[in-house]
């Protein structure tokens, strides 16, 4: 059985909720992350790409982020800290973030990655700003966002950064980052190679369809820590079929997907998501299979 440190395994991401109107649902994204949490992951991932971040106001972010510590039963929460415009500001934004409880800190890249020696020097003053553990998000919602595998090593040596959200979709890019991780944790966002790179040495996941099937996640992690990996390549053939019937529309195909599996969550995003009929059904045929074949329990 393969051992690994508190800050590996299943990041599962979390939605946002809205009405009609688009403003947040708290009561629907309190028992979704009660859901989320009841499927045991090792964290959850509040203000995230997965919670149209972007969309959101800083007091929104913060207020989901108290929320979803006070429903995660224990399951411990991580959120992204540096979204503000100005270096005071995600000063300020960790602040509130450490006030609302969570357990750790998400940094994107801010499209730094083509200055590679300036991110190194701005990651590590912001981490000197806080003593909450630290994790690193190759966000492409701001470009150039993929950090090469030597900067990494230098910020996982720090000790200060335990883990990166892994978004190159290479595996080449992957192996890049495994090689020099450490005792840190290089965790998959790229589904087609998750089982690939976590043979490879990746020690966790962290991606987009855990927003709707996390159970799935935790079962495919099981049985590769306890060393079954045909239970864990078959799991792994499940999240695929998975990740390929919300792709499109994601992430109001998510939020249907979770509306089937007995939420009270609209698919109304901020974004410019929009589902038609014919999408709709698509995913339903998908949830119908799902529960016929045992793939989901619900």
């Amino acid at each position: 059985m393969a051992q690994y440190d508190a800050f590996s395994g299943v990041y599962s991401l979390l939605l946002t909720p809205f009405r009609w109107d688009r403003t947040i649902d708290e009561a629907a994204y309190e028992e979704y992350v009660a859901w989320q949490a009841a499927f045991r992951p090792q964290h959850l991932f509040a203000v995230c790409g997965s919670s149209e971040m972007m969309e959101l106001t800083r007091e929104e972010r913060i207020r989901c982020a108290g929320l979803a510590v006070k429903n995660a039963d224990g399951v411990p929460v991580f959120a992204t800290g540096n979204l503000e415009p100005t270096f005071e500001a995600q000063v300020e934004e960790i602040r509130a973030l450490e006030q609302q409880g969570v357990s750790g800190l998400v940094f994107v890249t801010r499209g730094m990655c083509d200055r590679p020696a300036e991110m190194y020097e701005y990651l590590m003053d912001l981490a000197s700003r806080t003593a909450l553990p630290l994790l690193l998000y190759e966000f492409p919602g701001m470009q150039p966002h993929l950090m090469d595998a030597e900067t990494y090593g230098k910020l996982a040596a720090s000790g200060r950064f335990h883990g990166i959200k892994d978004c190159t979709c290479s595996l080449p890019a992957i192996e890049g980052k495994i090689q020099r991780q450490g005792d840190s944790n290089v965790l998959q966002a790229n589904i087609p190679y998750l089982y690939d790179a976590w043979c490879e040495g990746a020690r966790g996941v962290v991606a987009t369809p855990t927003t709707c099937g996390a159970d799935l996640f935790v079962k495919m992690w099981a049985a590769f820590s306890a060393g079954d990996r045909e239970g864990a390549r078959k799991a792994h053939q499940e999240i695929i079929l998975l990740d390929q019937a919300i792709d499109s529309g994601f992430c109001a195909s998510a939020k249907y997907l979770c509306q089937l599996r007995g939420l009270p969550m609209q698919w109304f995003t901020r974004g410019k998501q929009n589902l038609s009929p014919a999408r709709l059904r698509s995913i339903e045929v998908f949830y119908d299979y799902a529960k016929e074949n045992g793939i989901f329990k619900d």
